[in-house]
């Protein structure tokens, strides 16, 4: 099954994909092969990026977060993902170490790219965030956090920037692993996204 060039997966990348993320080589094959099958070319556009995405939010809006999520792994701006950019994507929000985690996280607030993070943009990511927290959920995050302007002021705060400041990625990097809070508001995964994707973990 899947001798030809183009139906496996290549030994570099396996190895590669291995030493670089979490996934076993099993997991990594079977993945090839239903990425294949959606992706016959072997690249993913945004569009089908966001549909994957979408199933993993069956009960949300992700379509704004998975568009800043793509953007940030099209590392070069070609406007799709091949299998290796697409599996550190996986990786990274789900199972990176803390630093690479961050350094991903600093890509996805950059919205523009130009090696810094606005206000502004932090407003954008968080906007898009809180499309995916059930209205449920909003109603249990404390009083100065439960709207998307409330969340980045209270993250501007924290970094202790003007209004009109620019944040770079060693500041950004250095006070987040210094400052929990900071880490848990700029989260990308609702907690209970995270207790769902725990659960199909352990029953696939």
């Amino acid at each position: 099954m899947g001798n030809s060039k183009s139906g496996s997966l290549s030994k570099d990348i396996l190895e590669e994909l291995q030493l670089n993320t979490k996934f076993t080589a099993e997991e990594l094959r079977a993945w090839y092969q239903s990425f294949r099958k959606e992706c016959p070319n072997g690249r993913i556009t945004r569009q089908q990026f966001q549909s994957i995405y979408a199933k993993f939010f069956p009960d949300s809006d992700p379509k704004a977060y998975a568009e800043h999520v793509f953007r940030s792994f099209d590392a070069n701006s070609d406007g799709t993902l091949d299998f290796k950019e697409y599996v550190i994507a996986l990786h990274m929000t789900s199972a990176g170490k803390p630093n690479q985690k961050l350094e991903w996280a600093f890509s996805l607030y950059d919205v523009d790219g130009n090696g810094a993070i606005s206000k502004n943009e932090v407003l954008e990511i968080v906007m898009a965030i809180f499309k995916m927290i059930s209205p449920e959920d909003v109603k249990h995050l404390p009083d100065d956090e439960n709207t998307p302007e409330k969340r980045a002021e209270k993250i501007w705060g924290f970094f202790g920037k003007k209004d009109d400041d620019k944040l770079t990625e060693e500041e950004f990097i250095e006070r987040t692993l210094a400052n929990k809070e900071i880490l848990r508001l700029i989260q990308f995964e609702p907690q209970k996204v995270k207790e769902r994707l725990n659960e199909k973990e352990k029953n696939p």
